[in-house]
Protein backbone atom coordinates (compact mmCIF):
# COMPACT_ATOMS: atom_id res chain seq x y z
CA UNK A 1 0.00 0.00 0.00
CA UNK A 2 2.47 2.66 0.96
CA UNK A 3 4.30 2.04 -2.56
CA UNK A 4 0.98 2.23 -4.69
CA UNK A 5 1.35 4.61 -7.48
CA UNK A 6 -2.33 4.04 -9.27
CA UNK A 7 -2.61 7.41 -9.24
CA UNK A 8 0.23 8.81 -9.82
CA UNK A 9 -0.79 10.88 -12.87
CA UNK A 10 -3.45 12.75 -10.89
CA UNK A 11 -1.82 13.43 -7.67
CA UNK A 12 0.01 17.04 -8.37
CA UNK A 13 3.18 16.38 -5.93
CA UNK A 14 3.33 12.51 -6.75
CA UNK A 15 1.96 10.09 -4.44
CA UNK A 16 2.86 9.31 -1.12
CA UNK A 17 0.86 7.81 1.29
CA UNK A 18 -0.05 8.75 4.92
CA UNK A 19 -1.16 5.88 6.53
CA UNK A 20 -0.12 5.08 10.36
CA UNK A 21 -1.50 1.72 11.89
CA UNK A 22 -0.69 -0.98 14.47
CA UNK A 23 -2.49 -4.23 15.16
CA UNK A 24 -3.43 -3.60 18.80
CA UNK A 25 -4.51 0.23 17.70
CA UNK A 26 -7.92 0.35 19.66
CA UNK A 27 -9.25 4.07 18.07
CA UNK A 28 -9.36 4.23 14.38
CA UNK A 29 -9.31 7.53 12.92
CA UNK A 30 -10.80 8.05 9.70
CA UNK A 31 -10.14 11.40 7.89
CA UNK A 32 -10.45 13.34 4.31
CA UNK A 33 -7.09 13.08 2.67
CA UNK A 34 -3.93 14.91 3.52
CA UNK A 35 -2.73 18.51 3.19
CA UNK A 36 0.00 20.27 1.78
CA UNK A 37 1.93 20.48 4.68
CA UNK A 38 1.14 16.90 5.61
CA UNK A 39 1.91 15.66 2.10
CA UNK A 40 5.59 17.36 2.80
CA UNK A 41 6.30 16.33 6.35
CA UNK A 42 4.86 12.28 6.22
CA UNK A 43 3.39 12.97 9.69
CA UNK A 44 -0.93 12.60 9.84
CA UNK A 45 -2.65 15.73 10.65
CA UNK A 46 0.48 17.58 11.27
CA UNK A 47 -1.04 21.18 10.77
CA UNK A 48 -3.32 23.06 12.63
CA UNK A 49 -6.38 20.90 12.06
CA UNK A 50 -4.35 18.48 13.84
CA UNK A 51 -4.11 20.23 16.93
CA UNK A 52 -7.24 21.01 17.27
CA UNK A 53 -8.03 17.46 16.55
CA UNK A 54 -6.02 16.87 19.50
CA UNK A 55 -7.27 19.00 21.60
CA UNK A 56 -10.48 17.34 21.23
CA UNK A 57 -9.56 14.02 21.85
CA UNK A 58 -7.23 15.15 24.71
CA UNK A 59 -3.97 13.70 24.48
CA UNK A 60 -0.70 14.81 22.99
CA UNK A 61 1.23 14.56 19.94
CA UNK A 62 3.59 11.10 21.63
CA UNK A 63 0.25 9.59 22.18
CA UNK A 64 -1.76 10.21 18.79
CA UNK A 65 1.10 8.89 16.93
CA UNK A 66 1.35 5.58 18.50
CA UNK A 67 0.33 3.17 16.37
CA UNK A 68 -0.96 0.99 19.57
CA UNK A 69 -3.03 3.24 20.18
CA UNK A 70 -4.01 5.08 17.39
CA UNK A 71 -4.94 3.88 13.70
CA UNK A 72 -4.68 6.93 11.07
CA UNK A 73 -5.99 6.26 7.86
CA UNK A 74 -7.77 8.95 5.44
CA UNK A 75 -10.27 8.28 3.09
CA UNK A 76 -7.61 9.69 0.48
CA UNK A 77 -4.09 8.12 1.26
CA UNK A 78 -2.24 11.00 -1.06
CA UNK A 79 -2.65 14.97 -0.77
CA UNK A 80 -4.99 15.12 -4.25
CA UNK A 81 -4.03 18.90 -4.57
CA UNK A 82 -5.75 22.42 -4.66
CA UNK A 83 -9.42 22.67 -6.38
CA UNK A 84 -11.94 25.11 -5.57
CA UNK A 85 -11.82 26.88 -2.06
CA UNK A 86 -9.58 24.19 -0.90
CA UNK A 87 -8.21 20.92 -1.24
CA UNK A 88 -10.11 18.71 -3.97
CA UNK A 89 -11.75 15.56 -2.31
CA UNK A 90 -10.27 12.09 -1.94
CA UNK A 91 -9.44 9.54 -4.38
CA UNK A 92 -11.73 7.18 -4.76
CA UNK A 93 -8.91 4.58 -5.72
CA UNK A 94 -7.73 4.07 -2.08
CA UNK A 95 -10.96 3.21 -0.12
CA UNK A 96 -11.27 0.78 -3.44
CA UNK A 97 -7.97 -0.93 -3.37
CA UNK A 98 -6.99 -0.55 0.54
CA UNK A 99 -9.69 0.18 2.86
CA UNK A 100 -11.10 -2.93 3.66
CA UNK A 101 -7.86 -4.97 3.43
CA UNK A 102 -6.64 -2.38 5.60
CA UNK A 103 -9.41 -2.91 8.04
CA UNK A 104 -9.27 -6.70 8.66
CA UNK A 105 -5.62 -5.92 10.41
CA UNK A 106 -7.05 -3.92 12.91
CA UNK A 107 -9.15 -6.45 14.72
CA UNK A 108 -9.13 -4.42 17.80
CA UNK A 109 -10.70 -1.38 16.72
CA UNK A 110 -13.26 -0.32 19.62
CA UNK A 111 -13.77 3.29 18.40
CA UNK A 112 -14.14 4.53 14.38
CA UNK A 113 -14.02 8.53 14.59
CA UNK A 114 -15.44 9.60 11.48
CA UNK A 115 -14.15 13.00 10.42
CA UNK A 116 -15.95 14.88 7.66
CA UNK A 117 -18.25 13.77 4.78
CA UNK A 118 -16.14 11.68 3.08
CA UNK A 119 -15.84 9.20 5.83
CA UNK A 120 -19.22 9.57 7.48
CA UNK A 121 -20.63 8.58 3.67
CA UNK A 122 -18.71 5.51 3.49
CA UNK A 123 -18.83 3.96 6.81
CA UNK A 124 -22.68 5.25 7.56
CA UNK A 125 -23.99 4.83 4.33
CA UNK A 126 -27.50 5.63 4.18
CA UNK A 127 -27.69 5.64 8.30
CA UNK A 128 -25.91 9.47 7.64
CA UNK A 129 -28.14 12.05 7.89
CA UNK A 130 -29.36 14.90 4.86
CA UNK A 131 -26.13 16.81 6.32
CA UNK A 132 -23.12 16.62 8.12
CA UNK A 133 -24.62 19.23 10.73
CA UNK A 134 -27.63 16.79 11.52
CA UNK A 135 -25.30 13.87 11.22
CA UNK A 136 -22.75 14.83 13.88
CA UNK A 137 -25.96 15.75 15.94
CA UNK A 138 -27.08 12.57 15.85
CA UNK A 139 -23.84 11.00 17.28
CA UNK A 140 -25.89 8.96 19.67
CA UNK A 141 -27.79 6.99 17.09
CA UNK A 142 -23.84 5.55 16.03
CA UNK A 143 -21.86 5.25 19.46
CA UNK A 144 -20.31 3.42 20.68
CA UNK A 145 -18.81 2.11 17.74
CA UNK A 146 -18.63 5.82 15.36
CA UNK A 147 -18.54 9.40 16.47
CA UNK A 148 -19.13 11.36 13.55
CA UNK A 149 -17.16 14.83 13.28
CA UNK A 150 -16.74 18.05 11.84
CA UNK A 151 -13.50 18.40 10.00
CA UNK A 152 -11.88 20.62 12.85
CA UNK A 153 -9.77 22.60 10.01
CA UNK A 154 -9.30 26.65 10.97
CA UNK A 155 -12.17 27.11 7.62
CA UNK A 156 -14.55 25.63 9.76
CA UNK A 157 -14.83 28.65 12.69
CA UNK A 158 -17.53 29.79 11.40
CA UNK A 159 -19.38 26.52 12.00
CA UNK A 160 -18.50 25.95 15.62
CA UNK A 161 -19.24 29.32 16.78
CA UNK A 162 -23.16 28.34 14.57
CA UNK A 163 -23.15 25.22 16.59
CA UNK A 164 -21.76 25.87 20.31
CA UNK A 165 -23.80 22.82 21.34
CA UNK A 166 -20.55 20.72 19.55
CA UNK A 167 -18.15 21.99 22.26
CA UNK A 168 -20.83 21.38 25.15
CA UNK A 169 -21.97 18.19 24.53
CA UNK A 170 -20.11 15.99 21.91
CA UNK A 171 -16.34 16.94 22.54
CA UNK A 172 -16.92 15.85 26.75
CA UNK A 173 -18.26 12.95 25.48
CA UNK A 174 -15.62 12.70 23.40
CA UNK A 175 -13.21 12.76 25.63
CA UNK A 176 -14.66 10.52 28.15
CA UNK A 177 -14.93 7.51 25.57
CA UNK A 178 -11.15 8.24 23.81
CA UNK A 179 -9.44 7.92 27.76
CA UNK A 180 -11.62 4.87 28.42
CA UNK A 181 -9.19 3.28 25.36
CA UNK A 182 -6.26 5.21 26.13
CA UNK A 183 -3.69 3.05 27.24
CA UNK A 184 -1.63 5.32 29.75
CA UNK A 185 1.85 3.72 30.17
CA UNK A 186 4.93 4.85 30.62
CA UNK A 187 5.70 3.02 27.23
CA UNK A 188 3.34 4.73 25.66
CA UNK A 189 4.78 8.63 27.31
CA UNK A 190 7.90 7.86 25.37
CA UNK A 191 7.15 7.30 21.87
CA UNK A 192 9.02 10.10 20.35
CA UNK A 193 10.03 8.47 17.01
CA UNK A 194 8.06 10.19 14.00
CA UNK A 195 8.31 7.47 11.12
CA UNK A 196 7.34 9.53 7.78
CA UNK A 197 5.93 7.10 5.19
CA UNK A 198 7.36 7.81 1.38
Amino acid sequence: MRACRVCAPYLPLGPRPIVRAGADARILIVGQAPGARVHESGIPWDDASGNRLRKWLGVDVATFLDESQFAIIPMGFCYPGRGNGGDKPPRRECAQLWLDSLLEELPEIQLTLLIGQYSQRHFLGNNRKPSLTETVRAWREYAPAFIPLPHPSPRNQAWFQRHPWFESEVLPMLRERVGQLVTHTPEAGRVTRIETLS
